[in-house]
């Protein structure tokens, strides 16, 4: 049976609710917890590759058995505890009271998780297995925020957060972040285990959300299809009525213009006055940092908006991405349009839209 709820995460900056001379500990102690998550999803990715790959480790024993589950429930298994269980118990025993075990069982889950859905490839030479980085998210699970209210006095929502006071910075929000934390104080929507990300001095919440999906007027006989290309961004065709939506000259010829002026201004830099070192020399830069990609994230998701928009207005149940296949084939032949054209993120953002909409989506 089709699930009536969907997740989404947004990303909201938060900061520390404490005076200044305690916010240095706090700091460091959140420091802390994403150096231990850096160091056990290493280990634990590292465990689970030698557990699946043992068995073509043809130069051992005989004796040796290949099966890996717990020797309890199975008489050819080697473990003596269950599968998930063996990088659990491994990283908490190396972790134990330097950061909360419940975090640790959260990165667990996730990345035996992601690993089963890769280890074919693993296995095939395919692909290389996954390196994390030291600004690792840290998972936090649902019971590990607590006192969750608004305050008029601060205009911000405040809670605790692995005991730690908490209050969000939506500055000028242009997003439903504000509306999506409304809904959650009146327990319309729910919150599931989430992520913070320590990221140049700042902290952003990952928070995950759960919810209804939107409830509309559709019908799956009727079938909407699309089409995406470098002329037009997106077009559609139902019910006899077609459209394109964006444009050549809107899109792509303003991200060549944000990608010259960057070129501009690295060229520039050797010739910018100092004072403060590189820090002022590429002051320039720093301002211009992810200006392209900003860009290219907001008008992907306008297209979409209106691609899903126009599928509600036709009453299309169903939604078909026609030679998508084909054509990223030929974008990866052409340089210039892999480089400037994103297929697969606009690709992404259709999908996640048509399931919220309650829209069957189908990749030809």
């Amino acid at each position: 049976m089709e699930k009536s709820t969907i997740t989404l995460t947004r990303k909201i900056q938060l900061l520390i609710d404490v005076p200044a001379p305690e916010k240095k500990e706090i700091w460091e102690k959140l420091s802390r917890y994403q150096n231990r998550c850096f160091r056990a999803a290493n280990l634990i990715a590292s465990h689970l590759y030698v557990q699946e790959m043992i068995k073509d480790f043809f130069y051992l024993t005989e004796e040796i058995q290949y099966k890996l589950a717990d020797l309890k429930k199975d008489e050819m298994g080697m473990f003596n505890r269950s599968k998930t269980n063996t990088t659990a118990r491994m990283v908490c025993d190396r972790f134990k009271g330097e950061i909360p075990i419940d975090i640790l069982g959260c990165l667990n889950n996730t990345i035996q998780s992601n690993f089963s859905k890769d280890k074919a490839d693993y296995w095939k030479g395919l692909k290389s297995l996954r390196n994390f980085k030291r600004d690792i998210p840290i998972p936090v699970p649902v019971k590990y925020i607590t006192k969750m209210r608004y305050d008029a006095e601060k205009k911000a929502f405040c809670f605790n957060m692995l005991a730690i006071p908490m209050k969000t910075y939506l500055g000028k929000d242009f997003s439903d972040k504000r509306l999506i934390m409304e809904r959650l104080l009146k327990k319309e929507i729910k919150l599931c285990t989430s992520q913070i990300q320590l990221k140049a001095g700042k902290i952003f919440w990952l928070a995950v959300f759960e919810l209804e999906k939107e409830e509309h007027l559709l019908k799956p006989e009727i079938i909407a299809e699309a089409s995406l290309s470098l002329e037009h961004p997106i077009v559609a065709k139902a019910n006899n009525v077609r459209i394109n939506i964006g444009s050549k000259e809107e899109f792509l010829y303003r991200r060549l213009a944000i990608q010259a002026s960057q070129r501009r201004i690295q060229a520039a830099v050797a010739f910018s006055r100092s004072g403060h070192g590189v820090q002022r020399k590429q002051k320039a830069l720093y301002k211009n940092e992810n200006r392209e990609s900003r860009y290219v994230s907001h008008r992907l998701h306008l297209y979409s908006r209106k691609l899903i928009d126009f599928c509600i207005q036709q009453q299309a149940g169903t939604l078909i991405l026609k030679n998508q296949e084909d054509k990223i084939g030929i974008a990866k032949e052409q340089e210039f349009v892999l480089r400037n054209w994103s297929y697969y993120e606009l690709q992404t953002k259709i999908k996640y839209k048509a399931d919220k909409a309650g829209i069957e989506l189908i990749i030809g």
